[in-house]
């Protein structure tokens, strides 16, 4: 992988403690506007916990925008302003066209979903059943699901595969940085339901396909493509995302047999075929940032 010189270039350590800075101030104001906010909808402490708590499309959504607001403005302020990275730096600007990134990011992350279902028809017992609802219900659940799952997607790419990312590979160099992010990423999801050690591991493996999108042509638009795609077509297709499950009408996605390959309760992500399709999707992002000579 070709490394220009980073212009935000900091010691190891110093990488490490404004990168920890980043995420948790990101994520504790985040959680401090999605609560105040919850508490001004319903009106009481037990209702906005109970609102935050839930699997709704509203509360996605309002975790998602207070986590993007929050991200931007320590992107602004520890990224810029403290350490003087330029949006060059952090790849929002100059990596090449970010709308045919974001495309080619977007059909990217929904092969390698797509190829995880495959496996898991092919070799389990997954399978869809027809389900309560007309296709145009179908279409349009699926089209608001994914327009909800946009934002969130965005949120966790600026916070993993920004600032973070691009001090790390200043100090480490760009392969030891996107697999070091790939762990506090997948750590990020300890809490979700049904959650498995191999879908952490998964999880980890979706982080190292997402740093080297982050390193593709498009930059942080591409990240957030193919991050996109893999959710989006997951959650249009009725199965659990890193164990949310969304309820979609027309289709009911069974995961059935062995759970060690189609991942259970957790989705897609939790089993082998996960691995595998990753496996196939890592070597070839890898090939996708010689591409991108920046």
């Amino acid at each position: 992988m070709t490394e220009p010189p980073s212009a935000g270039r900091v010691s190891l350590p110093k990488a490490i403690g404004w990168s920890i800075a980043f995420v948790v101030l990101t994520l504790l104001v985040a959680s401090m506007l999605g609560f105040g906010i919850a508490m001004l909808i319903r009106g009481s402490r037990a209702g906005a916990l109970e609102l935050l708590a839930s699997v709704s499309a509203g509360a996605m959504l309002l975790q998602a925008v207070v986590t993007l607001l929050a991200a931007g403005a320590f992107t602004w302020l520890i990224g810029q302003r403290a350490l003087r990275l330029t949006l060059r730096d952090l790849r929002w600007v100059g990596a090449g066209a970010g709308g045919r990134g974001f495309g080619w990011g977007l059909l990217a992350g929904a092969l390698a979903a797509g190829l995880t279902l495959a496996i898991s028809v092919a070799g389990g017992d997954a399978a869809w059943l027809r389900d309560d609802g007309t296709f145009g219900q179908y279409l349009g659940r699926a089209a608001l699901t994914v327009a909800v799952l946009a934002p969130a997607a965005l949120s966790e790419e600026i916070i993993f595969r920004g600032v973070p990312l691009v001090l790390l590979a200043g100090s480490l160099g760009r392969g030891a940085a996107v697999a070091a992010i790939a762990i506090p990423f997948a750590l990020a999801h300890l809490g979700n339901p049904n959650l498995t050690a191999l879908g952490v591991g998964n999880i980890a493996l979706a982080g190292i396909f997402l740093g080297l999108a982050f390193y593709a042509p498009g930059g942080i638009w591409t990240a957030w493509g193919a991050h996109l795609g893999w959710n989006g077509l997951l959650a249009a297709l009725d199965t659990p995302v890193s164990g949310v499950p969304f309820d979609i009408p027309f289709l009911d996605y069974r995961a059935g047999g062995p759970i060690w390959l189609t991942g259970g309760a957790f989705g897609p992500e939790g089993g082998l075929a996960a691995t595998a399709a990753l496996a196939v999707a890592i070597p070839l992002a890898a090939r996708w940032i010689g591409k991108d000579p920046t």
